[in-house]
C-alpha cells in the first residue's frame, strides 16, 4: 500500500516514492530555543511524530534530521528585521544566550516527552555546523548567485529566475511586498534578496554569538542554517521536509533557492505542512501572548497524551482552534481508551480489516481523523471479541502514541464510565433525578464528575 501526502510544491495529494527504496529521509524544521515550547508548536512536532510513525508501519526506515535554531533568527521572520531571538530572550532574562540556549532546549525535549515524541534519528544545532554554512555560502558566491556588503553576504533573488515558484509568488509581487522602511543596508541589491551571513557590524556590533569567517566576523542568517544541516546530513536530494505553513514564503522559499541554485539539483521532493493551532481564530503564539505550555495543561490536571487525541482529529492541513473544553473531551476520550485496555483481558488476536482500515486512513493523506472514526467505536463494539478488540488497539498505538503498553491501574474503572455515560443519557431524557443519583454515587466512589460542552470530564477526588 502506497504512503499519499499532498505535496506543497505541486498543490496534489500524490505518492510518496522515496530516492531509495525502504527508506525515507525526512528534515523537520526545529523549535527556536528562546522562549518555552508552547502547545501550537506541539501540533507540528505530535504531527512528524505521527508521519514518521507511519511510514515505519508501512514497512520504511526513517532518517528523521531535526534542526535546534540557537543563532540567526531575527524578530522580523519575514523581512530580517530587528535582533536575534536568542539575544532578545537573553536580555528578557538576564541570562547568557548560551544559557537561554541550553534552558529552552531542555524545555523542548520535557515536552516531547510529555507528549511522547519518539526523538528524531539526529538532533542537529545550528551552533554546531557554522563551517557548513560558511562554506555553502562560499559556494553561492562562487556561482554568482551571492553578493557581499559591508554590513552581510546576501542571496541575489534575481539571478534565481525560478524564486518565487514555490509559494506561488512572482519576484514582482515580492518587491513591492518588502518593506522599504525595514531595509538598513544601502548596499542591498532587492529589497526581497535575504542574509546569508550578518558581519557584526552596525545593529549587530554587539553580538555575542560570533565566528570568524572569510566575509569577517559575525553568524549566519536563518535560512541557510536549514540548508546547510539538511544538506550535510541527508543529500542533496531528500525525500521529506516538514513545516509550518508560516514557513512557505519566506523561509522555504529561500531553503530552496539556496540549495538548488548551489546544488543545481532538486533540494526536497516532497513538502509537508501543516496549518495552526489557533485561539480564537488567531494563531497561537509568542508575540500574540495567546500560547500555553505543558506545564498550564498540567495545572489542570490533564493527561498531555490527551493533547496527541486533540492533535488527530482533524486533517493536518486545517486550522485546528484550542479550547480547554476540547481538551478535557479528548482527555475523556483518552481515559476510555485506558480504561478499556486496563480492564479487558489479555490474550487477543489482532483484528485484520481493522488494522487495515487504519492503515488506508493513514495512506490517504494522514487521515488520522478516519483513523479515530475505526478506533473508537470498538470501544463499544459488541461484534468483537473483547479481547481481540484491546490487542487491535495495542496494535495502533504504534500510530497513536498513547503508551498503552504501560499502562498501570491509575484510569477511571469501567464501571465508573457506564455510570458517567448512564448519567448523560438520565439528562438527555430529562431525568434529572436519576442524572443527580448517579453523580452522588460517583462521587461516593471518589470521583468527580464535570460536565462538558462535548460531555464529561471524570477526576479521582485529591
Amino acid at each position: 500500500m502506497a504512503v499519499k501526502l499532498y505535496n506543497t510544491k505541486t498543490h496534489t495529494v500524490s505518492e510518496i516514492i522515496p530516492l531509495k527504496e525502504g527508506y525515507i529521509s525526512m528534515y523537520a524544521c526545529g523549535p527556536t530555543v528562546y522562549d518555552k515550547t508552547h502547545i501550537g508548536h506541539m501540533r507540528k512536532y505530535i504531527l512528524d511524530d505521527i508521519l514518521k510513525r507511519t511510514f515505519t508501519l508501512f514497512g520504511y526506515t526513517v532518517t528523521h534530521v531535526m534542526n535546534i535554531t540557537d543563532v540567526g533568527h531575527l524578530t522580523g521572520d519575514t523581512d530580517e528585521s530587528g535582533e536575534d531571538k536568542l539575544e532578545k530572550g537573553a536580555r528578557k532574562e538576564g541570562k547568557t544566550v548560551w544559557d537561554i540556549a541550553k534552558e529552552y532546549t531542555e524545555y523542548f525535549h520535557d515536552t516531547m516527552h510529555a507528549v511522547n515524541v519518539i526523538p528524531p534519528t539526529l538532533e542537529v544545532k545550528a551552533t554546531d555546523h557554522i563551517l557548513d554554512m560558511i562554506a555553502l555560502t562560499e559556494t553561492l558566491i562562487a556561482k554568482g548567485y551571492a553578493y557581499e556588503t559591508k554590513q552581510a553576504v546576501y542571496f541575489d533573488t534575481a539571478k534565481d529566475l525560478t524564486y518565487g515558484s514555490f509559494s506561488g509568488q512572482k519576484l514582482s509581487e515580492k518587491r513591492i511586498g518588502a518593506r522599504d522602511e525595514v531595509i538598513e543596508d544601502d548596499e542591498k541589491r532587492n529589497p526581497q534578496d535575504f542574509s546569508l551571513w550578518f558581519k557584526r557590524i552596525g545593529k549587530f556590533e554587539h553580538h555575542s554569538m560570533h565566528w570568524p569567517s572569510p566575509f569577517g566576523d559575525g553568524f549566519p542568517g536563518w535560512h541557510i542554517e536549514c540548508s546547510a544541516m539538511a544538506m550535510k546530513h541527508l543529500g542533496e536530494t531528500i525525500d521529506i521536509h516538514t513545516g509550518g505553513i508560516d514557513h512557505i514564503p519566506v523561509h522555504h522559499e529561500n531553503e530552496i533557492a539556496q540549495s538548488e541554485c548551489a546544488t543545481g539539483h532538486t533540494f526536497v521532493n516532497h513538502w509537508v505542512h501543516y496549518d495552526f493551532l489557533t485561539v480564537n481564530g488567531e494563531k497561537m503564539s509568542k508575540s500574540k501572548e495567546n500560547f500555553y505550555t505543558i506545564s498550564d495543561i498540567t495545572d489542570n490536571n490533564i493527561d498531555p497524551l490527551a493533547i496527541r487525541i486533540m492533535m488527530m482529529q482533524t486533517s493536518y492541513r486545517k486550522p485546528l482552534n484550542f479550547t480547554w473544553e476540547s481538551l478535557q473531551a479528548s482527555e475523556t476520550t483518552l481515559k476510555k481508551i485506558q480504561t478499556f485496555v486496563l480492564n479487558t483481558k489479555q490474550g487477543g488476536v489482532v483484528i485484520p480489516s481493522v488494522i487495515e482500515s487504519c492503515k488506508d486512513a493513514l495512506a490517504d493523506d494522514l487521515n488520522t481523523a478516519k483513523m479515530l472514526a475505526v478506533i473508537l467505536p470498538l470501544l463499544t463494539n459488541t461484534e468483537y471479541v473483547q479481547e481481540d478488540i484491546r490487542s487491535t488497539i495495542l496494535e495502533m498505538d504504534c500510530i497513536l502514541g498513547l503508551n498503552l503498553n504501560t499502562l498501570k491501574q491509575t484510569a477511571i474503572p469501567q464501571h465508573i464510565i457506564e455510570m458517567a455515560e448512564e448519567r448523560i443519557l438520565a439528562k438527555s431524557e430529562k431525568d434529572f433525578e436519576k442524572s443527580d443519583r448517579l453523580r452522588e454515587q460517583i462521587e461516593k466512589e471518589g470521583y468527580t464528575i464535570l460536565d462538558t460542552k462535548d460531555g464529561y470530564d471524570i477526576k479521582k477526588t485529591a
